[in-house]
């Protein structure tokens, strides 16, 4: 990999990122319909035991880095460990910064975009190959390992979440349904026109640099 090459996927690392902080912070500010599964943990957890949702989205993350390390026996990828630091941080720079919607017409319209933002950002970052995220990191382990379909796989992991962040107190509704069965469709067209967009992009990189030879 050149040193372009790896800037590229840096950036759409990066970029993917912040795009999923956003569509995470927007369903937030729209939890009156309920939030996403790993949202309501966090939440629930937040309204337990305090520090902030980005924080718990940290502590989580990190607990499921160390679980996929005792099973696959390899060490995370500095992607993982920086997608795990770095999305609890946008969660409550975005959520400070997006102002709470006044109407229910308001905050479905904010839930319905951030669940397509949140799909498109997952592709960004995750095409990279730079090391999914603590949460992706499993979603893809059991993909790979099994075969199974990714929406499938996103949708039982993210139940799994859901019900013990619903025990917690988390805010569940219509919108969390919504989050649970769409994310993981939206993902999937996503990561392969994020993929066939950084390779277009490298291959003509390529050509550029063999043609300035």
């Amino acid at each position: 990999m050149n040193k372009k090459e790896k800037t590229l996927r840096w950036s759409f690392f990066l970029v993917g990122l912040v795009i999923l902080g956003l569509g995470i912070s927007l369903t937030i500010k729209g939890q009156r319909l309920g939030i996403g599964p790993w949202d309501v943990l966090h939440v629930g957890l937040f309204q337990q035991l305090g520090l902030t949702v980005g924080t718990w989205a940290i502590l989580v993350g990190a607990f499921i880095i160390a679980i996929t390390v005792l099973v696959t026996k390899k060490p995370p990828r500095i992607g993982a460990i920086l997608n795990m630091l770095l999305i609890g941080v946008f969660i409550d720079l975005f959520i400070w910064l997006i102002p709470e919607p006044q109407t229910l017409i308001g905050a479905t319209a904010i839930l319905l975009f951030g669940i397509v933002v949140m799909g498109y950002g997952i592709g960004i970052y995750v095409s990279a190959d730079l090391g999914e995220g603590p949460r992706d990191t499993v979603m893809m382990m059991i993909v790979r390992r099994t075969g199974w379909n990714l929406s499938k796989v996103r949708r039982g992991i993210e139940v799994v979440a859901l019900i013990i962040g619903w025990m917690l107190g988390g805010p569940v509704g219509v919108g969390t349904i919504l989050i649970a069965f769409f994310t993981g469709t939206i993902v999937n067209m996503s990561l392969p026109q994020s993929r066939m967009a950084l390779q277009k992009m490298i291959e003509k990189d390529s050509k550029a640099a063999a043609h300035h030879a």
